[in-house]
């Protein structure tokens, strides 16, 4: 207060008073942005919408600067797709003509939330959506609307009760891909007294009725008999079926016979760059992603995303999967979650794990592996895996392929 006391005001001169007012204003201008936060209640802003694609598959993008949930309205039977946007609102109505399966488009703010309206130029469905998180570049988050034309004419909306969410229909539940390692000419590693073409191909059967019985899934199996399948006609088999998930079952060999226990094993970075050369090697090789193949860069980019989008959901699994099974008091290796180029993991839309089960080569996890009970219930412990992937969507990235009203990212 002394040091105060001794500001003469009545000595200032203009340049005194002019950084004062200055420091004045620049306070207020703080203070009204911080008002406008507070009271906007953290909502996040719709930036912009993009289209890529063609009459036939088209492409959606919103730009955001926040994540969301989004929750299908109206499936686009009607000449129409709408969505809700959780979390995000646009800072104004956005509004534009579309290109593609997209006539015209509108994003609407609803409180604390978006809708976003897409006039349909032809009847058309969701094939698969899912949000990107910041990334390779990219600062915002950007959630992902993948339109295909149906062929069918549009029908107008009928007032029909809810499906069962205990028996929804088919084309609403996930698919799901079990891979039975090894087989036919190719039986794998080998036990005291089992081969693990064998010791798979059990898991495998008893992981599908594990989750056919809950009624949730579609499950397909890569092979159900002691069969050879190729390593990349596994993927391909489930890329072409558009599959929501695929895990690879496996028995682990060791020098070592007191080594034992379960692992994870999702696709490592040097893996998906091979993916990616793999995938583009062909000349088509957009078409099979619905690229809009106009534009090579453009479509690598995406492809690149793609991936990225994949990998993270493949973490997510292998997290819940590692879950249930400590949760279980199954044996597990100390470095439960690995990484590797493995073929099986190559898609890069869909995705992937591979569990090594257990080591055949000891005696303890051997006997595990073959006995039918601790069988099932390792199964059960997969299966609870599985189901908490769908139930419980986490992180900065939530797919669904189906376009499903019930489904959300």
């Amino acid at each position: 207060m002394h040091g105060l006391s001794r500001i003469n005001l009545t000595q200032w001169r203009v340049r005194e008073w002019a950084m004062t007012a200055m420091a004045f204003v620049v306070i207020c201008v703080v203070l009204l942005a911080a008002g406008r936060g507070l009271a906007s209640g953290a909502v996040g802003e719709v930036l912009r919408v993009r289209f890529g694609g063609d009459a036939e598959h088209t492409r959606v993008v919103l730009d955001m600067d926040r994540t969301s949930r989004g929750q299908v309205i109206q499936t686009g039977d009607d000449g129409r797709v709408v969505l809700s946007l959780a979390g995000v609102a646009p800072h104004r109505g956005l509004t534009g003509d579309g290109t593609g399966l997209v006539r015209g488009w509108r994003v609407t703010g609803a409180g604390a939330a978006s809708r976003v309206e897409l006039d349909l130029a032809t009847s058309a469905e969701i094939e698969r959506r899912f949000l990107l998180p910041p990334g390779d570049g990219v600062p915002h988050f950007r959630y992902v609307i993948d339109l295909k034309a149906t062929g069918r004419a549009p029908t107008a909306p009928v007032r029909t009760p809810p499906p069962s969410r205990a028996a929804p229909r088919p084309a609403e539940r996930p698919l799901i891909f079990i891979d039975a390692g090894h087989g036919g000419r190719d039986p794998g590693a080998h036990g005291a007294e089992s081969r693990e073409s064998a010791v798979t191909l059990a898991a495998a059967l008893a992981l599908k009725q594990e989750l056919e019985r809950t009624g949730r899934y579609r499950v397909r199996l890569t092979r159900d008999s002691d069969a050879y399948v190729g390593l990349y006609r596994r993927v391909a088999i489930a890329r072409q079926a558009d599959a929501d998930l695929f895990i690879s079952l496996h028995a682990d060999a060791g020098a070592d016979p007191a080594t034992r226990g379960a692992s994870v094993y999702t696709l490592s970075e040097q893996g998906a760059g091979r993916a990616v050369r793999e995938f583009t090697r062909g000349e088509n090789w957009h078409r099979s992603l619905n690229l809009p193949g106009r534009d090579p860069s453009v479509d690598r980019i995406l492809l690149d995303m793609t991936q990225r989008a994949t990998q993270n959901r493949s973490a997510q699994l292998a997290r819940t999967l590692l879950g249930e099974l400590e949760s279980a008091d199954h044996p597990m290796l100390r470095r439960s979650h690995r990484d590797a180029g493995l073929a099986v993991l190559l898609a890069p839309d869909v995705p992937a794990v591979l569990l090594e089960m257990g080591f055949i080569t000891n005696p303890e996890d051997e006997r595990m592996l073959n006995d039918g009970r601790a069988r099932r219930r390792l199964m059960r412990a997969v299966a609870g895996g599985i189901d908490r992937y769908f139930r419980e969507p986490a992180g900065g990235l939530q797919m669904a392929s189906t376009g499903g009203a019930s489904g959300q990212p």
